[in-house]
């Protein structure tokens, strides 16, 4: 990962941790708590791609982990969001460009239901029940509700953070459009670019296509002359 990115990631799960623990943690909602952390990582996936989405959903989870007030094994929470982080960017749009909003909306979906069901299955692995009084019903029909809820007003601000502080167009997509640029130019605006260059009015190509054309047009008059 570039170091923009990762200071950008950074600086987002660490937003999204302190809200979800200072803010959404303390509304005592039925059921689960809306997973801010895990819209955070989604965003970040889905604009960076599976190896990032790995990486970041691992350390997101390992923050959760040992922040406190948390009460369940170091590692549960980091080995749930490294899955669905991964899973997540396996989903990123090609060329980074959203097309509708109904896939977004649909990786939110399965990724709450999948984050409590692993949360859960991997908590009866390791002889942690923490969070076991709550129904798992009502546990991942709630997460589902609140974080699609949530989510319409927190992956599309992440995926645009990610797109703006990347600074290489050309690395993600080799149709030049930008791997995290889709809402701003993505493809669109790579085959703008080509057909600006082949229409002669490139930096280099235009140069050379309109000094090819005064060489044909005026060589017959200076063969006239001599």
């Amino acid at each position: 990962m570039h170091l923009k990115r990762i200071a950008l990631s950074t600086v987002l799960v660490v937003i999204a941790m302190v809200a979800q623990v200072s803010v959404l943690a303390r509304l005592h909602l039925p059921g689960a708590v809306p997973d801010l952390l895990l819209l955070t990582v989604l965003g970040l996936a889905l604009a960076y791609g599976h190896v990032a989405g790995c990486l970041i959903g691992f350390f997101a989870g390992l923050l959760a982990d040992i922040a406190p007030p948390a009460d369940h094994a170091v590692g549960r929470y980091a080995l749930v969001l490294c899955v669905i982080g991964y899973a997540a960017g396996l989903a990123k749009p090609e060329g980074g460009q959203l097309r509708s909003a109904a896939g977004p909306m649909m990786v939110v979906v399965c990724a709450a239901i999948g984050t409590t069901l692993l949360y859960v299955g991997v908590g009866s692995l390791v002889g942690d029940q923490a969070g076991a009084h709550v129904g798992l019903v009502k546990l991942v029909f709630t997460a589902a509700l609140y974080d699609l809820l949530l989510a319409p007003f927190v992956v599309p601000l992440v995926m645009a953070l990610a797109r703006r502080f990347d600074n290489d167009p050309l690395a993600d997509d080799p149709a030049g459009g930008y791997g995290g640029m889709g809402g701003i130019g993505g493809m669109g605006g790579g085959r703008r670019r080509t057909r600006t260059a082949g229409a002669g009015l490139g930096p280099q190509r235009g140069i050379f296509g309109r000094a090819g054309r005064m060489i044909k047009i005026n060589s017959p008059a200076r063969g006239a002359r001599r």
